[in-house]
């Protein structure tokens, strides 16, 4: 989006933008799927290019946070502090670099994922991918919670939500457990500076899911407020 269209988002909205900085936060994470598809087949060109997608979209995340900052109206008449938006938009915008730090250090070394574990694997990065698309589920319902002054069903919808939220994060934990043990079961039989990243890379993984809540758990600190 060029920046003048973004900035002119603020003109209708104070809040769209901060809705806008999510989707396209999930959208970068999102690319996750195809980048480890293509790490499956040791294809490290095809993931390469998928690398290339990410840097893009996390970029445009990047100057939407910083347009945010600079743009968001102080003195807003709004039920929310203007401070507690902007840390919720810095939250957001975690979710977009550390997948771009992901898909940079295995690309980098062009880590393999043993195939005893690609099937759960894939499972568990799909399910992190899961929590980002809920966490911008949840900021997608900020603008409603402020047209009805965070009363009423809205608020109910987004509780309910963020409770779902919190079980996805619990699954990707226990999924995590679950592939470090089975790690543990293949390490002598692998380099061990690859263990050592395969190890990383699930805990970086597993970071999508926990900031995602972090995310949802901003609103509803407002919420509460």
């Amino acid at each position: 989006m060029a920046a003048s269209t973004f900035l002119s988002v603020f003109a209708k909205s104070p809040i769209k933008p901060i809705e806008e900085h999510i989707r396209k936060v999930h959208e970068t994470s999102e690319q996750l799927i195809p980048f480890f598809d293509a790490v499956y087949q040791q294809d490290w060109n095809a993931a390469a290019e998928v690398r290339k997608k990410i840097v893009m979209l996390e970029k445009e995340a990047d100057i939407q946070k910083r347009e945010i900052r600079t743009n968001l109206p102080r003195g807003l008449f709004l039920p929310v502090d203007r401070a507690d938006i902007l840390e919720l938009v810095s939250q957001q915008d975690k979710i977009a670099n550390k997948t771009k730090d992901i898909s940079g250090r295995i690309l980098g070394r062009e880590l393999l994922i043993p195939i005893e574990l690609q099937a759960d694997f894939k499972l568990y990065v799909q399910r992190c991918i899961d929590a980002t698309q809920l966490a911008s589920d949840v900021i997608n319902e900020f603008e409603e919670l402020l047209e009805t002054g965070f009363r009423g069903r809205a608020v109910d919808i987004v509780i309910k939500m963020i409770e779902r939220l919190d079980r996805i994060e619990k699954d990707t934990d226990e999924m995590q457990i679950k592939l470090r043990r089975a790690l543990r079961l293949l390490e002598r039989d692998l380099n061990p500076i690859d263990v050592m990243f395969l190890y990383r890379t699930l805990e970086w993984i597993g970071d999508l899911a926990d900031i995602a809540l972090r995310v949802g758990s901003r609103l509803e600190i407002m919420l509460g407020r």
